[in-house]
């Protein structure tokens, strides 16, 4: 039998006969070699046939879209490759399925293949566990505690101690609860295969920042109210491969102006390779192989959490949690290039919680009262600022030619990318919502407070 993701149009290769067609229909969800044969006809053998299904499967066993490997996903960036997301739903309408998620968790799912990923921890910190379902059936096929913890400390009312999101790969998956612990497992039967609960810090509110891979190394950020540092450590033992201490002198600030919550990104910027890590008080590039710092930009802010954003030559990043200014930074300089690198500022309406989306020239960004609001992505001049219904902690998503704004109260509102504010769909399903989705195929993949969904056109 074929798989539902194997098409005629992926099958583009040199023809076998003078009179075979190069045909962009696509097969039906479960086809036989025999159907197809019948409905290519007698231009084509039955060898044939088999030749070119066998040559699909060599070359698109598993498109990259399929997956959704980290927060944000697979560029770092809310850009997704699919061409079919679903434009309306609600809880009766392309839902294709809907499981229950136990206690309570704000890490984002993501994706390898057939495996969606998830934390959750109960709700007074005290076990927390990794699930694993199906991405088709939505069945759950791995729940696992992973840590307990006796005291756990204080956590935000906007928080969970299962916030930060996971990262994946072919076979392992990367569970993270900053300090409470951070562990790899094996995706085909969920044993641990290294752990570390070593790597502690204050978060005063809970935990907040992801891991991310990059080659044969995890990163993440610490930066809590006693310690701020950025670490890698190798994937494959969970060995410190480097740690590099924040190299701003706390001293002169509170201990509650110390921490953030951000993720960085690694990406090739300046002519080589930089992690974009921002923290309190500055956001510094390190070189991901050895943790050297290459230059810093310092700011006023403290507990930023949206993840930093590339595109045009220019870093994107939010500089403060009660005060949220946006800088686009030229990652190309060496040292503390504060005064000479930051292109331009907006210094109003800038989101505290949800990460940038950066289409073509323009910037797009859902902030926490409730406003979309477009700029220009090279010069940061205003294009439009909308009211939206309700407020926004979970990225934006930009697929299928659409962006994704989702509100806390689980409303979707569908725009069209462009300088005019044009809205296309707003789609209400039940359950808060504080997590970005993830895209999995032509779904979406959503988590309320209580339940994982996977949003599809059902007429597909």
């Amino acid at each position: 039998m074929l798989p539902d993701n194997v098409t005629l149009q992926i099958l583009k290769v040199p023809r076998f006969h003078k009179h075979q067609p190069i045909l962009s229909t696509e097969f039906p969800e479960c086809m036989t070699v025999d159907a197809v044969y019948g409905m290519l006809g007698p231009s084509m053998n039955a060898l044939t046939v088999r030749a070119l299904i066998l040559l699909a499967f060599s070359t698109v066993s598993t498109p990259a879209r399929e997956n959704w490997p980290e927060l944000r996903g697979p560029e770092q960036n809310g850009h997704s490759a699919a061409k079919k997301l679903p434009l309306v739903w609600n809880e009766t309408n392309n839902v294709v399925w809907k499981t229950a998620i136990h206690n309570l968790g704000w890490s984002s799912p993501v994706v390898w293949e057939n495996q969606i990923w998830i934390t959750t921890a109960t709700e007074d910190g005290k076990h927390l566990f990794a699930v694993c379902l199906n991405s088709r059936t939505g069945t759950i096929v791995h729940d696992l505690k992973v840590f307990d913890t006796e005291s756990p400390e204080h956590v935000a009312s906007v928080n969970s101690y299962a916030s930060p999101s996971p990262a994946i790969e072919a076979g392992r998956v990367y569970v993270h609860y900053g300090t409470y612990g951070t562990t790899c497992l094996d995706t085909r039967d969920g044993k641990i295969l290294w752990s570390r609960r070593d790597l502690t810090c204050d978060h005063h509110e809970g935990p907040g920042s992801s891991v991310m891979l990059y080659k044969g190394l995890l990163c993440f950020n610490v930066d809590g109210r006693d310690v701020q540092y950025v670490i890698a450590l190798d994937k494959s033992t969970g060995k410190t491969v480097w740690k590099t201490n924040r190299s701003i002198d706390y001293t002169p600030f509170p201990t509650n102006l110390r921490k953030a919550f951000c993720t960085p990104i690694i990406l090739e910027a300046g002519g080589q390779l930089q992690l974009f890590s921002p923290g309190a008080k500055a956001v510094i590039s390190y070189d991901p192989q050895s943790g050297e710092e290459l230059w810093k930009v310092r700011y006023n802010g403290w507990s930023l959490v949206p993840r930093p954003l590339f595109g045009h030559g220019l870093l994107y990043v939010i500089t403060d949690y009660e005060r949220p200014e946006l800088w686009a930074v030229r990652p190309d300089g060496r040292g503390d290039v504060t005064e000479t690198h930051v292109a331009w500022k907006v210094t109003k309406d800038m989101p505290r919680t949800a990460s940038l989306l950066l289409v073509d020239d323009l910037l797009y960004m859902a902030n926490d009262e409730g406003y979309a609001i477009c700029l220009e992505a090279k010069t940061g001049n205003g294009v439009w600022r909308e009211r939206l219904k309700g407020k926004h902690s979970a990225s934006p998503i930009y697929g299928a030619g659409r962006i994704y704004f989702f509100s806390e109260k689980n409303l979707t509102t569908v725009i069209e990318p462009g300088r005019e504010f044009k809205v296309l769909a707003e789609n209400q399903l039940e359950e808060r919502v504080m997590a970005t989705p993830a895209v999995t195929g032509d779904a979406l993949i959503l988590r309320s407070k209580t339940h994982l969904y996977r949003l599809e056109d059902r007429g597909k």
